[in-house]
């Protein structure tokens, strides 16, 4: 109880919190129905959609690069996040008036067009404001992952809405979209966190790394080893869950619409879930450590998937997908904290950004497309197993490539509570 008065007492948490709630929940009242909203009222095909996530990827990673670079030079100042807050709440004239009537009529014209504004908004956007509330959450002094579940909140509130608005008129969920960006934008602008206590050892002026030091990462061994974990585990992941898992469930059921609706609620309990294992994560991760959360993370993530490959059930489907709940905290924490602790934490949003949102990208633009011809030829089951059993090899190639938490510690050392001794690892200079 006195660490939650002590947290709602902090300016930079309430600050950062609110804006997650609502930048996930402008996100999420139409994100969560995007590939059924490329189905089934614009009609475009499996392929189609699998090239739309392709090129989305494609240039959001260019945009991922330039965010994680530009905020780490600007360090704890919001032009990124004030620019990324302005494109959000244009997201209604943007997808009603320019990017539906282009996928209908000129399809590769609107690909094109959609790839250059949704990163600028939320796919990459999702990574920046990620990457600054972690920054936050060190300079100021509390937990990221508190701050990161009221996005799982956020997310939750619009998705239990969203399936009964998308029956109604899916351009209602753009309009509330950009609504909710106009109110990010006000955030973002009127709301000042100059005032909040520091962290101990922490500047709100800290020295920005150099251009040299920021490219630098790409030199950096092990982080390679990262991208290739994320790519063959949360790429396949995201594959399975935003570009088919939406279109599969509602097929289960005998009526289109009631799918729909069902398939709303059950994404709300999940991120409700979500939210509440967000804070929960931290507390796990301090007795068990980053590399095993990473590890339980890429478990979880392959039986929600083998579960969907295996039963047609509505119900036992249903149940899988709440593992979903458990797995994001797991992985999307263990992650950013794998970061922090291995590498230098003067680079966080870079590396964020290279090691998890632009290897995630990355993965998604060479395999969406393929993916989705598969899906196509082979149907979603079978092509589910696949997916699995890629994220399994992944997983058990991560048990022998990942670090200990107590091995080449370069960034901010991780304590375990059973650590009675001190601070684990050993800090070290930065290896190119």
């Amino acid at each position: 109880m006195a660490t939650g008065a002590r947290l709602f007492k902090n300016g930079a948490y309430l600050q950062s919190s609110t804006t997650l709630f609502v930048f996930f929940a402008s996100w999420g009242i139409w994100w969560s129905f995007f590939s059924t909203w490329l189905d089934k009222s614009l009609g475009l095909s499996g392929g189609q959609i699998g090239m739309i996530y392709s090129v989305n990827s494609i240039t959001s990673i260019v945009v991922l690069l330039f965010y994680g670079m530009a905020q780490d030079r600007l360090v704890l100042r919001r032009h990124l996040v004030i620019t990324a807050s302005v494109v959000m709440a244009c997201l209604a004239p943007f997808a009603i008036f320019l990017y539906e009537p282009l996928l209908k009529n000129a399809f590769v014209l609107g690909l094109i067009v959609g790839s250059i504004y949704l990163p600028f908004g939320y796919t990459s956007a999702v990574g920046l404001l990620e990457a600054f509330s972690e920054r936050l959450s060190r300079t100021y002094g509390f937990a990221y992952g508190s701050a990161r579940g009221w996005g799982s909140l956020g997310y939750a509130v619009a998705a239990l809405f969203t399936g009964f608005i998308f029956t109604i008129d899916p351009h209602i969920n753009f309009y509330l979209g950009s609504a909710l960006g106009v109110l990010n934008l006000l955030i973002q602008i009127f709301w000042k966190t100059d005032k909040v206590p520091l962290a101990p050892g922490h500047s709100d002026h800290p020295k920005a790394p150099t251009l040299r030091e920021i490219v630098s990462v790409l030199k950096l061994k092990h982080l390679w080893v990262i991208i290739a974990f994320v790519i063959a585990s949360w790429t396949f992941y995201n594959l399975y869950d935003n570009q088919m898992f939406p279109n599969f469930y509602r097929g289960l059921f005998p009526n289109e619409d009631i799918g729909l609706h069902t398939y709303g609620i059950l994404n709300s309990a999940q991120v409700f879930l979500e939210g509440f294992c967000m804070m929960l994560v931290p507390l796990l991760m301090r007795k068990v450590g980053v590399r095993n959360i990473l590890l339980m993370g890429v478990t979880v993530m392959c039986l929600r998937i083998l579960g969907s490959a295996v039963f047609t059930d509505p119900v036992i489907v249903s149940i899988v997908k709440m593992f979903h709940a458990i797995e994001v905290p797991l992985f999307v924490l263990g992650i950013f904290r794998y970061l922090t602790l291995h590498f230098p934490s003067a680079l966080s949003a870079t590396l964020y950004m290279v090691g998890f949102e632009i290897a995630a990208q990355l993965g998604s633009a060479l395999f969406s497309t393929p993916f989705g011809f598969i899906r196509d030829a082979l149907g979603y089951q079978p092509t589910f197993l696949v997916i699995a059993g890629i994220v399994a090899c992944a997983g058990v190639w991560a048990f022998f490539a990942l670090k200990k938490d107590d091995q080449d510690v370069q960034g901010d050392a991780f304590v375990r509570d059973s650590d009675r001794s001190g601070v684990t690892g050993v800090m070290k200079t930065m290896q190119q």
